[in-house]
């Protein structure tokens, strides 16, 4: 089981860095320091949406309307965090105090 928990705990560390890297590039899209119609940015940013999208569309749909603002990635770090910090880890020394 430990060797699970350590997997999806890797699995979410990733995942944070994948949504971090979708807020930097649509940052840099917004701001026009790199050009969306070019097909290497344009695979890049569907590849990313693809992977982002599907977790934070239902947080946008109980979000309040901010205008411009977004913080629906926010709302899915938090909750990476908690998950990574009290579920797997508190599984983690369960697991390793019984065993």
């Amino acid at each position: 089981m430990i060797p699970l928990l350590l997997f999806i705990d890797y699995l979410l560390n990733l995942y944070t860095w994948v949504v971090i890297a979708s807020v930097v590039f649509s940052w840099l899209i917004a701001f026009n320091v790199i050009n969306p119609y070019n097909q290497f940015v344009r695979t890049i940013w569907q590849a990313l949406n693809a992977v982002t999208e599907p977790l934070l569309r239902p947080i946008r749909r109980y979000m309040p309307d901010l205008g411009g603002i977004d913080l629906s990635p926010v709302v899915l770090l938090l909750g990476i965090f908690f998950v990574r910090s009290v579920v797997i880890r508190g599984w983690l020394i369960g697991g390793l105090l019984s065993g």
